[in-house]
């Protein structure tokens, strides 16, 4: 990449964590970039579309950073597990901040609507792919809705995200609910066979 343009995108993300959306003008860019205002337009045509790229690969940088760990995540706990941990080394990041700025800019910007969408969107992928190795062989493997399923975890996760702004301990203790589901759901999962079996019908009863 063109180094200008990193330094451009760098300071996004920079002003984002302290400053947040509103704080963002090509001026305060180019300062904290150490280049000329008049490259901002030049690389990236407009502000909003400098702070879509910049939004774009940080999301990638951490979604493909977590790939692994997501990879192998065998059960709705462990996927839970990952979630927490995930959200405190994010949150040491700043990712959060940046997510939340982003996500306030999106109520009002349709461009930034559409960068939010792609970096939830990141993250769905990943989610999804956790949820249906989990469900698999599972009791409830044939009446839930992975994709589905996949996008409340997300939203919970969003959600949690704006929480933990205002309310740290509060945000803590909904993880840990949470946590306490998953370990409903391998309690489910480690009944007998007539047990699944009945389970299954129920729920399929209800669906």
């Amino acid at each position: 990449m063109n180094p200008t343009k990193a330094k451009l995108m760098s300071a996004v993300t920079d002003l984002l964590k302290e400053d947040g959306i509103a704080g963002l003008s090509a001026r305060a860019i180019a300062t904290r970039a150490d280049v000329n205002q008049a490259l901002v337009f030049y690389h990236f045509g407009t502000v909003t579309d400098l702070v879509d790229q910049a939004c774009r690969a940080t999301s990638d940088e951490a979604a493909a950073s977590y790939r692994d760990e997501f990879a192998e995540v065998a059960s709705l706990s462990e996927l839970l597990e990952l979630g927490r941990g995930l959200h405190e080394r994010e949150r040491a990041a700043g990712n959060i901040t940046v997510m939340a700025q982003l996500l306030a800019g999106a109520q009002r910007d349709e461009t930034l609507a559409e960068t939010a969408r792609y970096a939830l969107g990141q993250w769905n992928g990943e989610i999804e792919a956790a949820v249906a190795r989990a469900l698999k062989g599972s009791p409830v493997e044939d009446v839930v809705d992975a994709p589905g399923l996949s996008r409340a975890i997300s939203a919970a996760f969003i959600g949690l995200l704006m929480y933990d702004g205002v309310d740290r301990p509060g945000a803590d203790s909904a993880f840990s609910s949470l946590e306490q589901l998953g370990a409903l759901v391998e309690v489910i999962e480690n009944l007998g066979p007539a047990s699944r079996l009945v389970l299954r019908s129920r729920l399929k009863g209800r669906g």
